[in-house]
């Protein structure tokens, strides 16, 4: 596996677990009556997960003549 490739799974799960807990936060302020910190950390969440699909695409286009693997 190339350094590009591992660094691509990378920021992919990084990306699952940050809009995941993102979802999981909302849900626990919205349904289960959480405080306005879950409110808080599901929002930090996920604009650092839209900040990462950003770096992502810059990443991708940066290295789109190197092959994959």
């Amino acid at each position: 596996m190339s350094l590009k490739a591992f660094h691509l799974l990378f920021i992919a799960a990084a990306e699952l677990l940050l809009f995941g807990f993102a979802g999981y936060e909302n849900y626990r302020y919205w349904e289960l009556g959480g405080s306005r910190f879950d409110l808080w950390i599901g929002f930090a969440s996920s604009l650092v997960g839209f900040v990462l699909l950003i770096y992502a695409w810059f990443f991708l286009r940066k290295t789109k003549d190197i092959g994959l693997i």
